[in-house]
């Protein structure tokens, strides 16, 4: 589809968006006037933007802006913030009834520097509940629907973010990522999410010398607007002693490099211990011969792993990490009650694991993370899907089955994610394709321990010559 000329403000990319605000070109005022009116023309349909603030007070915080002109890497550019997050004077539902009336008085580190950073914040991101489940669907906000078919899923848990991007609702958008919810959503959506390496974006961990799986990052429509967003993002922060001490501003600059004789391994279904749909791997295997057209080498090849062993490992640290967050809620019986099943199994499992059995499975990470490292040393990449199956319906709640084999869990048929989270360092999703039904498929692009930079580069070049922004969704609040 073209670009839409009723909204041609709203295509620029952010890096275009801001400069023109810096130079006096456009009006903080206007990009927020236009931005509301997407959003009211659009959201009633996909419901990916949730709290959005009121219309007067945004307008008004945007003329105050062009007053004062600060400016900043941001300044000008509205954001809605991932409803698992906190942004000061917003609601934090996290999608969960037992949430509904909290509204933090403090924003996370991440969303601090936003603000500093010149962002104007219009509302939330719609996420599953507590965001467990790639489905964004949740009892306070209801269910986001797919950019490009609302009949389908958005995927999760930054289903919101990527719908909004997609949608042209925004430009930038944050997310998280623990088991793919970055990565399937943008996949799903046609839109790009970078999972960074642990400790590249500062957490808000309840235990600081205790990393979590989950990690924030950016997403957007291309990578150069990805790599401006990390860019703020990103950075040491005492709160958290051990994030990263490197300047974010590393990301800010030209992304341009010549992708040539670069390697790149296809793990396709690892040896077919990762069940697809029919047609996922066709759709992804186009795309990597868009890389091989500028260059690169590409061949098919895994790590010495057993993805399935990796897979239980995760699951076990999971629950442990997942279900200890949760334990105050499922605690309370009135509380429990509204808790969803998936939210409830996780802290019972979580409640029948031993330290040991905690021990055993962070050695199996780290067996992970060393074979991964020696894979790196033949490779400079490895690439996976970045979901088993393409799109489904958005009333269901998980596949129960992919390709005959039955899923045991709420999240097993996520499995190609886990190596991505289970190696510490960044994983880009990059958008594939389209199936002959319409349906989109992403990949996955994992790096080495830091290197980010690595990424964004590999991901421009390849979005210079595949431009797959240029497949709008349909719009189908005109319909």
């Amino acid at each position: 589809m073209q670009p839409d000329p009723k909204n041609a403000l709203l295509e620029l990319d952010a890096v275009e968006l801001r400069d023109r605000i810096a130079a006096g070109k456009l009006s903080c005022r206007e990009l927020m006037s236009e931005t509301l009116d997407r959003i009211e023309a659009a959201n009633p349909v996909y419901n990916a933007v949730v709290a959005l603030r009121d219309r007067d007070d945004l307008l008004a915080e945007a003329r105050r802006a062009d007053e004062i002109h600060p400016g900043g890497p941001l300044f000008g550019l509205p954001m809605a913030i991932k409803d698992l997050a906190a942004a000061r004077g917003l609601p934090m539902t996290r999608g969960s009834p037992l949430l509904r009336d909290f509204i933090p008085a403090e924003d996370s580190i991440f969303v601090e520097r936003l603000r500093k950073a010149g962002a104007l914040i219009v509302g939330k991101t719609n996420t599953p509940e507590f965001g467990l489940g790639s489905q964004t669907y949740n009892p306070v906000y209801g269910a986001t629907r797919n950019a490009y078919d609302p009949s389908l899923t958005a995927g999760g848990s930054s289903g919101g973010a990527a719908v909004a991007l997609a949608l042209r609702m925004l430009a930038l958008a944050d997310g998280s990522d623990y088991g793919g919810s970055l990565r399937n959503p943008a996949g799903w959506n046609n839109v790009y999410g970078l999972r960074p390496s642990i400790g590249r974006v500062p957490n808000d961990g309840l235990e600081p010398f205790l990393p979590s799986m989950g990690v924030n990052g950016p997403m957007a429509r291309n990578p150069t607007d990805l790599a401006l967003l990390l860019s703020v993002m990103a950075g040491y922060d005492a709160r958290e002693p051990l994030s990263i001490a490197e300047d974010g501003r590393a990301f800010a600059g030209s992304l341009a490099g010549d992708p040539k004789g670069v390697r790149l391994a296809w793990a396709g279904d690892w040896r077919g211990e990762l069940p697809c749909e029919p047609g996922v791997l066709a759709v992804c295997e186009q795309a990597l011969g868009v890389f091989a057209s500028i260059g690169c080498v590409v061949d098919a090849a895994v790590p010495d792993v057993s993805i399935d062993e990796l897979f239980e490992a995760w699951a076990t640290l999971r629950s442990w990490q997942v279900g200890s967050a949760l334990l105050p809620f499922w605690s309370d019986p009135a509380a429990r009650r509204q808790l969803k099943p998936e939210a409830q199994w996780e802290v019972e499992r979580g409640a029948r694991l031993s330290a040991f059995e905690v021990s055993a499975a962070a050695a199996v990470r780290a067996r992970f993370s060393h074979a991964l490292a020696a894979f790196f040393e033949r490779f400079d990449f490895l690439v996976l899907p970045t979901a088993q199956v393409f799109p489904f319906a958005v009333e269901q709640p998980w596949p129960a089955e992919i390709a005959g084999r039955r899923m045991a869990s709420y999240h097993e048929w996520m499995k190609c994610v886990v190596p991505g989270t289970m190696g510490g360092g960044p994983t880009l999703a990059a958008p594939a394709g389209f199936d002959s039904r319409g349906r989109p498929m992403g990949l996955q692009i994992l790096g080495r321990n830091r290197d980010e930079i690595g990424c964004l580069r590999l991901a421009w070049a390849y979005h210079e010559a595949a431009r797959p922004d240029r497949r709008r969704p349909p719009r189908k609040e005109d319909a």
